[in-house]
This record gives C-alpha cells, structure tokens and sequence, in this order.
C-alpha cells in the first residue's frame, strides 16, 4: 500500500511523505504506482521555489519539507497534487491511504 502522510502547519502545507508501493499489477506494470509517482513527481518539478524546499526522491519514497511560507503558485501545485492522489484513492482505495495532519 502508498501512504500519503500531508502535515499542515497553520493553512499551509509543512510537509508532503509519499511512501510504499500499491502492489496492484507486476512490478514495472503497477498503473497505480506508476500514476502516484507521475502525479507527485510531476508536482515537484513545477514548484517555482524548489530550491527553497528539501525534497528527496528514491524509489518507493518521496519526502518534501517546506521549511517556510509556500507562495501562491506552490501552494495550488500542491493542493492540486493531493487532490489527484485523493481521485487515484477512490479509485483504488485499497492501494493508496491519504492522511492528513492539521
């Protein structure tokens, strides 16, 4: 299973763990795996400030910390990567869990 840990700290986004794997198809074939790595990665690589943010990327694991305010742009990137991971979990909701920490 992914689990999907989004902490938040005050409105804003702290920060972003995606880890595991979805186990729903053979490996290099698992559609699900493969639409939560394009999804984030993607995500990540349109963030205007990335320099700003630690971000680690290794297979099965992706870690994003936001260690100050995000700006208008990053924030909608990244609410707007959750809400395709939370479209992939109802689709696959024995694949992916989402957990968010307010």
């Amino acid at each position: 299973m992914i689990k999907v840990d989004i902490a938040y700290k005050g409105k804003g986004i702290e920060s972003i763990l995606i880890k595991g794997h979805a186990n729903c198809g053979d490996y290099g074939k698992d559609l699900v795996c493969a639409g939560v790595s394009a999804v984030s990665v993607g995500a990540l690589n349109a963030l205007e400030e990335v320099d700003s943010y630690e971000i680690e990327v290794e297979e099965g694991r992706i870690k994003a910390t936001f260690g100050k305010a995000l700006s208008d742009h990053d924030e909608i990137v990244l609410e707007t990567m959750i809400l395709q991971l939370k479209t992939i979990q109802v689709s696959y909701p024995e694949a992916i869990d989402i957990k968010e920490r307010k």
